[in-house]
């Protein structure tokens, strides 16, 4: 065979590979057909999980949701709403066995809470919540705020547009 042919060849080859190997020629992966049109959301996210490991992992998979839009030319106006056994994550205080158990989940979530704040995500702490689970008012996170009830707070966030994303 001709030097010419062998690399003809090795062009087809190479050019085979390169079009079909999913590292080289990976599909842009976006949300473009639901997010088509839009330039603002408007959501409140219902958080109520009963170990502090899911509260610091779906913390961490919601601020990559707010990059995710803003990446795809979306304003976020996200608003986050933590009810039930979940506050006694939230605390700055939290108690002594919760601490030594999960001090790094702990610790993500206050990173995680931190970050969103800069980000201007609302937080919103279930007053009925800390009172049932006795987690103190004034230990909850900075940049987090405490709501009378977090059913009313999502009854009005969601009669005022937000779309409801229930995580538990």
């Amino acid at each position: 065979m001709s030097s010419i042919k062998r690399l003809m060849l090795l062009l087809v080859v190479l050019g085979g590979v390169w079009f079909t190997s999913p590292v080289i020629a990976a599909e842009v992966i976006d949300d473009s057909a639901a997010l088509n049109g839009v330039t603002e959301t408007k959501s409140v996210f219902l958080i109520d999980f009963t170990n502090p490991k899911k509260t610091a992992f779906y913390l961490d998979i919601i601020r990559g949701t707010h990059a995710g839009l803003v990446r795809q030319g979306v304003k976020p106006n996200m608003v986050l709403v933590f009810i039930g056994q979940t506050v006694k994550y939230l605390t700055t205080q939290p108690d002594d066995e919760l601490a030594l158990e999960f001090e790094d989940e702990l610790a993500s979530i206050a990173e995680s809470v931190k970050a969103l704040n800069k980000l201007g995500v609302r937080m919103e702490v279930c007053a009925v919540a800390t009172k049932v689970f006795g987690v103190d008012n004034d230990t909850i996170h900075p940049g987090m705020d405490v709501v009378g009830d977090g059913f009313i707070s999502l009854i009005g966030w969601q009669t005022q547009g937000h779309k409801l994303v229930p995580i538990f």
